[in-house]
């Protein structure tokens, strides 16, 4: 039915409302239609505008001119989510959709239990890269939209005639497409994917070619040796291959490229794109930069446009004889020179005309072979560097400091001071400098740079080098002109004029962005186990980067989700129960630590330290209360009546205490957190949430109401 605020609801028994849709606005009239396409629209009646539609909320079947992707302006995500089996449509645990990072190169992913299970490649102007077979054919043709506004693929059927979708098949595990026989009143399946061993994501692991015709079908690329040979000799090929001479950043002015012919192109998650390079100016972006490591056309058509870089290790690749695509793959002059004699391969390399910073500029043709002194030089050095990272001069940091004046002073963390610096050529950048005191700071520093740099996203900050010279050790950043988030939230005198509804709910979800990366779609599977206001940075455009990542924990299994210490670190206020009091952390333990943040945020007050005069709970309790007393509003951060979306708000405390329940397992995953944020799906009910209490009996240290400069976070905590 359609309800009098225009909803159209669900009823089940009794009457009872089980689901309905939330309308962006109250509209006092609407109609409801169900289209030749399948997609059930509600409109309003007076201008004829669709108002909502089921097209944006796909299952498990992708029907003709259903889009899939993203859309960026709304968070809409349009993506395929197999039933549990072909008698129950609960969600399964195969999803399948577009995923890309800020400027990457997307490409769609087939998901098994969070778990990347099968991956299309990127779209290439013709197709995706994974899919050769998808050529120009009569039944049926395929759009790719990728624009500042969003990103989709869809196919149109080209014959009216034929019945075909796409479905997402939970038991089989498999996309099947199918076309309608009427003849036999049967759905036949005509393609699917994954179509063979090789379509296996990351078989064969790092910088390895799987090729099915072979036996085994996992080969090292040219230029790259088994990580592991006792393993690989065994069929395990998890560890995937490392380059026989490794590349060195103060030698890559001697590196050049090896063509390789008939690929599937690398996962794209560590990727950059520009749509309007050519090929050259493509060779030349990544020659210039040291953590390049292949390149190639976006576009293949009319002969190449477009320009796709990758950095990192190169995952999933496979052959495709006759229909792969080409790629530009990095090797030391060494390598190259041993490629010539053996090939006749020739390649451009660079050599640096001036060296500023992270940019090298200039390039020639190596013409004369590499002498072999200077290779095994070049080749010791590069054993020593496994960060991958600029490393800067004391000095140079120092000059781009005042010497470190109190006038570039940013702040003072609990491992040293932070500094605003600015190199010759104009890059700002914020610098962390260990402190000499800190007695267990270095395994942090180490931590940080080793995580960090293998870290590309929107919501996290982005590491620009380190310097670890006689007694110094520094990090440097990106530069964040806004400093940190609690400085907004918790400063009465400069949130009303920065920090309104739409910004703050802005920054959630950008929070909530940010941990579902490093959970689930970054190469590691990460624990942060200090999220907090200060440790959340803002950027001109009050943009969140999460940070300080001195802490945090890489999980070493796909399927690990969490672990135990004796050493608990973090800040008090922030920590799940079951971390604080038994070193048990897990992504659920970041989850909970999230929710606290939410109601910070909405609040604008700290949860450690809070003080209500009727009642003596923390912010969790208060915000608990009010929740069953069915005043959550009274909540809200009074700087916000004016400019707050009501449903939006209950919706985030609602989520946010549903991520503070006491059980692990009762909270959400971060996946889960940002579909609620992003959408008016139906919500459950939360349990009592942890560390329900009243301050009197609360367990722990007293560590106090400190501002963000000088918070304080535990170190050493044994676990009881």
């Amino acid at each position: 039915m359609i309800n009098s605020t225009g909803y159209l609801v669900l009823l089940g028994q009794n009457k009872s409302v089980v689901w309905w849709t939330s309308l962006p606005k109250y509209t006092p009239s609407v109609m409801v239609q169900l289209l030749d396409s399948g997609n059930l629209v509600v409109r309003d009646v007076t201008d004829g505008k669709s108002l909502w539609q089921s097209f944006d909320y796909p299952s498990d079947t992708l029907l003709p001119e259903m889009k899939m992707g993203w859309d960026f302006r709304t968070g809409l995500k349009w993506g395929l989510s197999a039933w549990k089996n072909s008698e129950d449509p609960c969600p399964g645990e195969f999803t399948y959709g577009i995923e890309m990072e800020p400027h990457a190169y997307p490409e769609a992913y087939f998901w098994k239990g969070g778990v990347k299970y099968y991956r299309s490649g990127p779209w290439n102007g013709l197709r995706f890269s994974g899919a050769p077979e998808l050529r120009p054919n009569p039944i049926y043709s395929f759009d790719f939209v990728y624009s500042d506004d969003e990103v989709y693929c869809m196919y149109k059927l080209q014959n009216k005639s034929v019945i075909s979708i796409m479905v997402l098949n939970g038991t089989t595990g498999t996309r099947d497409r199918l076309t309608w026989i009427a003849a036999e009143q049967t759905w036949r399946a005509y393609a699917s994917v994954p179509r063979d061993f090789c379509d296996q994501y990351d078989l064969c692991g790092a910088n390895a070619n799987c090729i099915i015709s072979n036996n085994p079908v996992c080969q090292c690329l040219q230029g790259f040796t088994p990580k592991s040979p006792e393993k690989w000799n065994l069929t395990d090929w998890s560890l995937g291959c490392t380059r026989k001479k490794p590349l060195s950043c103060q030698e890559s002015d001697k590196d050049g490229f090896v063509k390789f012919t008939n690929l599937k192109l690398p996962d794209t998650t560590h990727s950059w794109v520009n749509k309007s390079m050519n090929i050259k100016e493509c060779r030349a972006k990544c020659l210039n930069n040291c953590s390049c490591m292949a390149y190639t056309s976006s576009d293949i058509r009319a002969g190449g446009s477009g320009c796709a870089i990758w950095f990192g290790d190169l995952l999933d690749i496979r052959n495709f004889p006759g229909a792969g695509q080409d790629l530009y793959i990095r090797m030391s002059a060494s390598e190259i020179d041993d490629d010539k004699v053996n090939t006749g391969v020739i390649v451009a390399v660079v050599i640096p005309a001036v060296f500023s910073g992270m940019l090298l500029v200039g390039y020639y043709v190596y013409q004369s072979r590499t002498k072999l002194k200077e290779t095994e030089k070049r080749e010791e050095r590069a054993q020593k560097e496994d960060l991958e990272l600029p490393l800067f001069n004391i000095s140079t940091i120092a000059s781009a400091t005042d010497n470190f004046s109190d006038d570039m002073k940013l702040g003072e963390g609990g491992f040293g001071p932070v500094y605003r610096g600015t190199l010759a050529d104009g890059q700002e950048f914020a610098v962390k400098r260990l402190s000499s005191s800190s007695g267990q700071g270095f395994n942090e520093f180490m931590n940080e740079i080793i995580m960090i740099a293998k870290l590309q996203h929107r919501n996290l900050v982005k590491i620009l080098g380190y310097c670890v010279q006689e007694e110094e050790k520094m990090l440097m950043y990106e530069y964040m002109p806004n400093r940190s988030l609690d400085i907004f939230i918790f400063d009465q005198t400069r949130e009303e004029l920065l920090l309104d509804w739409p910004k703050r709910f802005h920054i959630i979800c950008g929070i909530a962005r940010g941990l579902l990366y490093l959970h689930q779609d970054s190469r590691l599977r990460i624990i942060h186990r200090d999220l907090k206001a200060s440790n959340v940075l803002l950027d001109d455009e009050m943009n969140p980067k999460i940070s300080d990542f001195g802490s945090a924990r890489i999980l070493a299994g796909g399927d690990q989700t969490g672990g135990n210490t004796k050493r608990v670190v973090g800040t008090y206020g922030y920590m799940a129960p079951e971390y604080a009091a038994d070193g048990l952390f897990s992504v659920k333990s970041d989850v909970f630590s999230f929710s606290i943040l939410v109601l910070e945020i909405i609040s604008g007050r700290r949860n450690k330290g809070f003080y209500h005069p009727d009642d003596s709970h923390n912010l969790i309790g208060n915000a608990w209360r009010l929740w069953n007393e069915g005043r959550p509003l009274e909540l809200i951060d009074s700087w916000l009546e004016s400019s707050c979306n009501l449903s939006d708000v209950l919706r985030c405390i609602q989520v946010s205490l549903l991520c503070v329940q006491h059980h692990p397992e009762d909270r959400p995953s971060m996946a889960s957190v940002v579909i609620m944020l992003g959408s008016d799906i139906a919500l459950t009910q939360p349990k009592q949430p942890g560390f329900f209490m009243e301050k009197e009996h609360e367990a722990g240290p007293d560590i106090g109401n400190e501002s963000s400069t000088n918070e304080t976070s535990i170190s050493l905590l044994e676990a009881r």
